[in-house]
């Protein structure tokens, strides 16, 4: 039994839904997203409530219930909500800067990284003095925010010994101990 995907979700105000030729489309006040469902998976509303269903309790069908519920879900909290997430820039030197969609890295490198981020995607970055540089990227879409935040990290993973590096707000390094005298 599914327990993801037998929990009702709640259409907060504003948020439309409609589902043509298994295309599931929301629309809200931050944007439009759309999700392709298989064929098995139906989805109804029923007074202010989305219900995920599936016809038998085959393997995939318990994993693409549960997994089109949570797609669902977070488009829902996108359009209303929208995601954010935070990197942290730890190292000396390394800084972050901002012009539009276009973000400026310096992160050890012997030249800046410049990057276009895609326009769904807001950037802004934070630099005080005492603390380490932070990204922000906002977004409607978890998916997206979460490539681009994937795609800036890899650029420097934060490495075990001093934890330098591009690392997400809250992330819990596992730090190795150097060399012993």
């Amino acid at each position: 039994m599914s327990r993801i995907g037998n929990n009702p979700i709640t259409l907060p105000e504003g948020v439309t839904f409609e589902v043509k030729d298994n295309v599931v489309t929301i629309k809200g006040k931050l944007g439009e997203l759309t999700q392709e469902i298989t064929d098995d998976i139906t989805v109804k509303t029923e007074d202010g409530t989305l219900v995920v269903e599936r016809p038998s309790d085959s393997k995939t069908h318990k994993a693409k219930h549960g997994l089109y519920r949570s797609l669902l879900s977070n488009m829902i909290i996108g359009v209303s909500k929208g995601w954010t997430k935070e990197l942290e820039l730890v190292g000396v030197g390394y800084r972050a800067s901002n012009q539009g969609q276009v973000l400026d890295l310096a992160l050890g490198f012997s030249h800046n990284i410049v990057i276009d981020i895609a326009p769904e995607v807001k950037v802004e970055t934070v630099s005080e003095k005492g603390k380490n540089p932070l990204v922000k990227l906002t977004s409607f879409d978890k998916q997206l925010v979460g490539a681009v935040a994937a795609k800036i990290r890899s650029f420097r993973k934060p490495e075990p010994y001093k934890g330098k590096g591009v690392k997400f707000v809250g992330e819990i390094l596992r730090r190795k101990a150097g060399k012993s005298a």
